[in-house]
């Protein structure tokens, strides 16, 4: 028995096949350094189940043309996606078509990562389009004006692929782990497996109560951990409201890792004016970044919310039309104002969505800075500090109690600075490099920050203000600085993993003695610890946050994921990272950067922080969406 009928053109579907197949090979090979032969089973079963329900329902005539262009819309994004890999370390979903409109305003720091090798994916797209014009000239293809009859074999081998697809997809179902279960199933069932777990936590919510949820947070975390230890005083907690009625500012410093500050280059200081700001301020030098899809924004979100990044969309987008319980909206109770400054147009990342959504009272964005094109992003920090000082000055005129966020950009990958602006000269040995223009950025950015502090100081404001400043995410991409060489280059211990994740945390409360805070933390913890200094007690008001007061703990487990795979943690010990599950993962102790053989006495850790996330995830699919 033939597998195809007479009038059926063989050779299209055989050479479709293996081009797709050799792309999957590619992928594999950039992705995941390496290709094994049963890997290639979940990739095979996928590729013949689309070619052949293709078949099935496509007219003869257009046959051609319909495998052509799966195979270029394949070609695009298996492109994409390699690209994706290189610049955010994980395999996109289908997902992160949200972010597609985000690309242009990044377009500078994306095809600085783009590799010649990666074109490969479209050499055959040409050829095959030639090919195609070719069969078509000499009418090897039927004259299209009915469907040809299909055989029942036909459609019982598509059925047969999905099956086996859809047992691939089904065996890696309690995989955590994103780039494993991705290696696992291959491109196209990965999709599929994103689109199916997505339909089951949507099917979930149905019967939902974002009460309920909180609670069970609440309870989680508090059986956990003892929270209160021997750090309590008296039953109220270190530093509760020391900073009552105070002005907040938040700084939230773009691509900013920790191990900048106290460095010095050539006899240079890097990072000068944060370096006497840690001296004077309580300064948490193991705080680690926590961002998902939505990066900078995402660090916004979770500075105001105390709520995880679901990791599957960036939550400006996902989440912009919701209610978010947020510090604005806290402090908006108590008669604050709260204002944001970004020097990007507002839809970037969909803050028009996001700012309303977290409470803020007035955002300033592109229109309200002169454009000096310090960058591809616009104004300089300099331009985002002059604009916000005189807002806040007109409103210490008002008397109004105010918290400000201020997003900078100028140290924004590939970290530009332009000439007449660089306050620090690189040695020869880091000159043109990525680390040395990074180095370079974040001096610039220390720089501004000083003059803007020196603002403040000048207009009466610094001496009534809270000023957090932090980092949003890693800067330095691994593939072009071996940690090795890095550590070599700055006389330091630099770890690809740790120190790429580490951002610096400074709060920096007038009164208060300069104090550093060794206790691990992340990005969600921000929103607690502040509220604990200005004498906003979250339990009295039965505020859910999924971090906690880093003033006030004594130990400390936060989740990272999408740059990592969920289940990897932080505590106050090791940097865990699941395989397929806890067993077969690995862990680096965080201070020493040397790996840890036994880490089995963490597992309650690891189930910890996956029940977090996972409550953390349905507690913002339940919050109640804004009216429009």
């Amino acid at each position: 028995m033939k597998f195809f009928p007479k009038r059926y053109d063989r050779s299209l579907f055989i050479v479709v096949f293996i081009l797709m197949m050799l792309k999957m090979l590619l992928f594999r090979h950039f992705v995941f350094q390496g290709i094994q032969v049963e890997s290639l089973l979940p990739d095979a079963a996928a590729v013949l189940a689309l070619l052949l329900l293709l078949d099935l329902i496509t007219f003869a005539r257009w046959r051609g043309a319909v495998f052509g262009l799966v195979n270029a819309v394949l070609s695009l994004l298996l492109f994409a996606s390699t690209v994706y890999f290189s610049y955010y370390g994980t395999v996109p979903t289908y997902t992160a078509l949200h972010g597609l409109d985000q690309v242009l305003q990044v377009r500078t720091s994306v095809g600085s990562i783009i590799l010649p090798s990666y074109y490969i994916y479209f050499l055959d797209v040409a050829v095959l389009a030639v090919i195609y014009i070719v069969k078509r000239v000499r009418g090897i293809h039927s004259d299209g004006r009915k469907r040809i009859a299909k055989p029942l074999y036909t459609a019982i081998a598509a059925v047969l692929c999905v099956a086996i697809s859809g047992g691939f997809i089904w065996s890696a179902n309690t995989i955590p782990n994103e780039i494993v279960k991705a290696e696992n199933l291959g491109y196209i069932d990965y999709q599929v497996a994103a689109a199916i777990k997505a339909s089951k936590e949507q099917a979930a919510l149905e019967n939902g109560n974002v009460e309920e949820t909180g609670a069970e947070a609440v309870a989680l975390k508090s059986s956990y951990f003892d929270q209160a230890g021997d750090m309590v005083v008296a039953g109220t907690p270190n530093y509760f409201g020391f900073a009552k009625g105070k002005n907040v500012i938040v700084i939230q410093m773009e691509a900013f890792q920790n191990f900048a500050i106290n460095l010095s280059v050539g006899g240079q200081v890097v990072t000068p004016v944060l370096n006497q700001l840690a001296k004077e301020s309580f300064y948490f030098p193991h705080v680690f970044q926590q961002i998902g899809q939505g990066n900078t924004s995402d660090a916004e979100f979770m500075s105001n919310t105390s709520i995880y990044p679901t990791g599957d969309i960036a939550m400006s987008t996902g989440y912009g039309d919701r209610v978010l319980p947020s510090l604005p909206r806290l402090l908006g109770e108590i008669g604050y104002d709260s204002n944001t400054f970004h020097i990007n147009d507002v839809t970037f990342w969909d803050r028009n969505r996001m700012y309303p959504a977290l409470g803020f009272t007035t955002y300033y964005d592109k229109p309200s800075f002169d454009n000096d094109h310090f960058n591809s992003f616009g104004a300089s920090d300099q331009e985002l500090y002059r604009v916000g000082l005189e807002k806040l000055q007109e409103m210490k005129k008002q008397d109004k109690s105010f918290y400000a966020q201020f997003v900078t950009t100028s140290s924004h990958h590939p970290f530009k600075v332009p000439t007449e602006l660089q306050h620090i000269t690189m040695p020869d040995s880091l000159e043109g490099t990525q680390l040395g223009n990074y180095l370079t950025a974040l001096n610039y950015t220390d720089y501004e920050l000083g003059r803007f502090i020196d603002g403040l100081k000048a207009s009466g404001m610094w001496e009534n203000t809270v000023l957090v400043a932090y980092g949003d995410h890693a800067g330095l991409q691994t593939t072009d600085n071996d940690p090795a060489w890095v550590s070599e280059q700055l006389g330091i211990t630099y770890d690809g993993q740790i120190s790429r994740l580490n951002i610096p945390l400074i709060v920096h409360v007038p009164g208060a003695e300069g104090k550093i805070v060794n206790q691990v933390g992340g990005q969600v913890d921000i929103m607690p610890t502040v509220t604990n200094l200005l004498g906003i007690s979250l339990d009295d008001k039965a505020f859910t946050t999924f971090g906690h007061d880093l003033l006030n703990t004594s130990q400390n487990v936060i989740g990272v994921r999408y740059y990592f795979p969920t289940g990897s943690f932080f505590n106050n010990d090791i940097f865990f990272i699941p395989g397929k599950g806890f067993e077969d993962g690995t862990a680096i102790d965080i201070r020493t950067k040397k790996p840890v053989a036994d880490f089995s006495k963490y597992r309650g850790d690891y189930d910890y922080i996956l029940e977090l996330m996972k409550l953390s995830d349905e507690y913002v699919r339940l919050l109640p969406k804004r009216a429009p």
